[in-house]
């Protein structure tokens, strides 16, 4: 046959979604069989998914939750507002007034570089508008939002007003294209595990089972899987959820990175010191 009656990339294509799928599975099925055909690589196919599935998926499942935000109260002087902006490495801070449901505004660590002295500084007088959502929407709506409003940070609120947590436009993101790693991620190899502030571990899912026993002493096989992410989802058997905890042989883990398809950082309870017996040898 000669090369030139040979059907090109956009024909194929089009030949697959002229089969018009009646629901989002069969839509799925024709994006697989695209794929299976070399028409898309599979980095394309993982956003189609992950922009599809955002219309599933509610604000909760990705939310940083209340315990767990960094705040900044607005009666807190500049020279401890700084090294906590410092330390935590956000480039947004809700502002709350005493209570973490009583949040005042948005800080953005950008604008201190503006603040030249502490005589007569308020914290008020810096504030950006605070987004509320409630925890019922879905992302492709907050994103949606985001880009209309160029805010990057709302306020995910429950139905009794109070605040539930917090969300990012890099966690909706993350959601589509996958994990999103800044300046200030630890990446390097002697960084896959590293002290918290809170005295947890954060550990990178990616993290070889070797380097982690030698890290906690503990004696997880490698037989089945070779990092530490793989140990969790062979336990789950599934992709956990952001903040979703568990334990595995006396060590518990909490998701602290994850999307729908995949998981990123963990954090980790340092090991509970080994009971010494009290009993005399005969």
């Amino acid at each position: 046959m000669d090369s030139d009656s040979k059907p090109g990339f956009i024909e194929r294509l089009t030949s697959l979604l002229l089969r018009e799928p009646e629901d989002r599975q069969q839509l799925m099925q024709i994006l697989h069989a695209a794929y299976e055909r070399n028409l898309m690589d599979a980095d394309a196919l993982t956003i189609i998914e992950g922009a599809l599935s955002a219309s599933e998926t509610r604000v909760t499942d990705v939310m940083i939750p209340r315990a767990q935000m960094d705040v900044i109260d607005v009666d807190d002087p500049l020279d401890e507002i700084v090294p906590v902006v410092i330390e935590t490495a956000h480039s947004r801070f809700p502002v709350v007034d005493g209570d973490r449901d009583n949040i005042l505004g948005i800080l953005l660590a950008k604008d201190l570089l503006r603040i030249h002295t502490e005589e007569n500084f308020d914290l008020r007088d810096w504030l950006r508008p605070a987004v509320f959502i409630p925890e019922s929407t879905r992302l492709n709506v907050l994103l949606r939002e985001f880009r209309v409003s160029r805010n990057h940070m709302a306020i995910v609120v429950n139905e009794y007003g109070g605040v539930a947590g917090l969300v990012t436009i890099e966690d909706v993101l993350e959601q589509i294209v996958g994990d999103i790693e800044d300046e200030y991620d630890f990446d390097e190899a002697h960084d896959n595990i590293r002290l918290d502030s809170t005295g947890r571990y954060r550990v990178k899912a990616r993290t070889e089972i070797e380097d982690f026993n030698e890290a906690f002493s503990t004696d997880f096989s490698n037989e089945e899987f070779d990092t530490v992410g793989g140990l969790i989802l062979r336990h789950l058997g599934r992709v956990p959820k952001r903040n979703e905890s568990l334990e595995i042989d006396g060590m518990r883990f909490q998701v602290l990175r994850a999307d729908s398809r995949r998981l990123y950082t963990l954090l980790v309870d340092p090991p509970k010191p080994k009971p010494v017996s009290n009993d005399a040898p005969a």
